[in-house]
């Protein structure tokens, strides 16, 4: 007997000899078990932990909240060393390895300073920012960062500026 998928029925599969009903059914339940374990069980797991990693990122977010205005109040004040701007970024760049990357900088108006990178580690570049405003007090007023073609490295022009 030759099936269709009109003459798709169970009086068909009843039609069909035992050994081909077996292997229909057989089929069919290997048919639901791949859709049960290969599909729908690994699919619950991924939204279940999706679910607890964004209750752990809502009570990290919210444990940070609540401790940030302490963390701010308690922040040490930025060093007055009295030494120019020019001596505070070339030997902080100089500590974070950025040395090699200066390509030039150029005194700006009082108290900026205009600082150029060639083939700078990304990374290393946003540390040594982060490190001038947290320990000198020294902020970013304006900043171009582009790619370069080794993945990692930019060419940055940044304009700083003192307290």
């Amino acid at each position: 007997m030759k099936l269709t998928p009109n003459s798709l029925s169970l009086d068909a599969v009843a039609a069909l000899p035992e050994r081909e009903r077996r292997l229909a059914l057989g089929g069919l339940a290997l048919a639901a078990a791949i859709l049960v374990f290969g599909v729908l069980i690994p699919l619950d797991r991924s939204v279940a932990h999706a679910h607890e990693r964004l209750a752990r990122k809502r009570a990290d977010l919210t444990w940070m909240q609540g401790v940030a205005p302490e963390l701010a109040a308690s922040a040490p004040p930025p060093a007055a060393t009295g030494e120019s701007l020019l001596v505070i970024v070339d030997r902080s760049a100089r500590e974070s390895g950025l040395a090699g990357a200066l390509a030039g900088s150029e005194p700006g108006g009082p108290g900026s300073l205009s600082v150029r990178l060639a083939k700078a580690p990304f990374d290393s570049l946003v540390g040594w920012l982060a490190r001038l405003a947290q320990q000198n007090g020294v902020s970013v007023e304006s900043a171009t960062i582009e790619k370069t073609e080794t993945p990692g490295l930019v060419n940055a022009a940044i304009v700083l500026h003192s307290g």
